[in-house]
């Protein structure tokens, strides 16, 4: 119990085998059925409203909605409103993954490399798809920045091939590292504010409030970064330069 990082270690709570394939359910698990179905509420709640003067669930429905669109025009221009549906259920559900995080005895999903690598990969191998499909062969042109001298090109398509695969890496460590980073500081936060009792523990729980408050918004910046890094990508797909 004094290993900070013992708070992201999973266990089976309920175990499930069928046909001899492990598939049991533990916190990480449960965490994404539960954000799962609190973005499905919020989203079906404000839009069975439907009133002309919005309430609390729609305004704040409305205001995510905004947001998202504005994220698309401003990366990959109209055309990038096809893929709303993706870039909203990302945003919002690793937005409520890091916000439900910070309540004490939940578990965070987005500390888990496992998860967020899934995302970055298939966000990233989508891009890819798109890519091909509408442009063909020509989409490999990405791989020559616009204006390369042609002695360059053997030097450039071997730098730019690293740099493209090391945006799925990328996108995956920076929120892991991230959710997990903060949390471990809370943790040490919080067993210093027991240990030190009533004397010294006023410390320590000081930093763990002014922390909790920095860690709100690092929730939402870090959602914001992964969508907008997704944009920017399927961005590149639709007008690859």
């Amino acid at each position: 119990m004094n290993d900070p990082l013992h708070l992201f270690e999973l266990h089976p709570l309920v175990t499930l085998t069928p046909f001899g394939v492990d598939v049991s359910l533990n916190k990480a698990a449960l965490m994404m059925f539960l954000v799962a179905g609190l973005v499905i509420l919020l989203m079906t709640g404000a839009r069975a409203s439907g009133s002309l003067i919005p309430t609390k669930l729609q305004s704040v429905a409305e205001l995510l909605v905004e947001f998202i669109r504005g994220m698309i025009h401003d990366t990959m221009g109209r055309d990038g409103m096809r893929f709303f549906p993706l870039i909203a259920s990302l945003f919002l559900f690793i937005l409520f993954c890091n916000l439900l995080g910070l309540i004490p005895g939940a578990y965070t999903v987005t500390s888990q490399l496992a998860v967020t690598g899934v995302f970055a990969v298939g966000v990233y191998v989508l891009s890819l798809v798109v890519g091909f499909r509408l442009h063909g062969a020509k989409f490999l042109g990405i791989l020559v920045p616009p204006g390369t001298p042609g002695w360059l090109v053997p030097l450039m398509i071997p730098i730019e091939i690293i740099s493209q695969l090391a945006r799925p890496v990328s996108l995956a460590v920076r929120l892991f590292a991230n959710m997990t980073a903060g949390h471990v500081i809370l943790g040490v936060l919080f067993a210093l504010t027991i240990s030190g009792g009533w004397a010294l523990g006023w410390l320590p729980f000081s930093f763990t409030v002014a922390l909790y408050g920095l860690e709100v918004g690092i929730a939402f910046i870090q959602a914001y970064i992964f969508t907008v890094l997704t944009c920017v990508y399927m961005g590149d797909a639709l007008h690859p330069h």
